[in-house]
């Protein structure tokens, strides 16, 4: 029968897995997705955005996505309540790291750019202005959400390590 530490240790897997999943998606849109938008012509780009904006909405990405984020309130959870233990400060760190660091800038910074391009008349100045800020704003955000999402990775990898050589 699994015990406490066992279920623990496996969600710690998980997590980790699904932080270096998401920093690694992040990762192609800062170092060449958005790259590759900004060469195409404005409404182009911005047509593209909008639709990666619609695609990206689906159970694969959205299970990664929040699932994640799942697995890091479980562990800030077992942090606190294992927090004398070995490993509990690093469970608490990658939880605040990809829960405010990923979840929460994704949420204040990036969703508000995405809806602000969604709501411009396609080909317009508007879109056109839209796009060009996106391109500069949502960019440094997701690298924020990029390093973040791998902080959290380290940090769990950390304290999964840290257990295990405690037990």
């Amino acid at each position: 029968m699994p015990t406490a530490t066992d279920w623990t240790l496996a969600l710690a897997v998980a997590t980790t897995l699904g932080c270096a999943l998401v920093a690694g998606v992040f990762f192609a849109f800062s170092n060449f997705v958005m790259g590759a938008l900004a060469r195409l012509p404005d409404a182009q780009g911005a047509a593209a955005m909008r639709s990666i904006n619609v695609v990206v909405l689906n159970p694969g990405f959205l299970g990664l996505f929040l699932g994640t984020a799942a697995g890091c309130a479980g562990l800030a959870v077992v942090a606190f309540v294992t927090r004398t233990e070995p490993g509990a400060g690093a469970l608490a760190a990658g939880s605040a790291l990809y829960l405010a660091g990923c979840l929460g800038v994704t949420m204040a910074c990036n969703v508000p750019r995405n809806e602000r391009l969604a709501r411009t008349e396609p080909a317009s100045a508007t879109e056109a202005r839209a796009w060009r800020e996106d391109l500069r704003g949502w960019t440094r955000w997701n690298h924020v959400r990029t390093a973040a999402s791998l902080a959290a990775a380290l940090s769990f990898a950390l304290a999964a390590w840290q257990r295990a050589a405690a037990a």
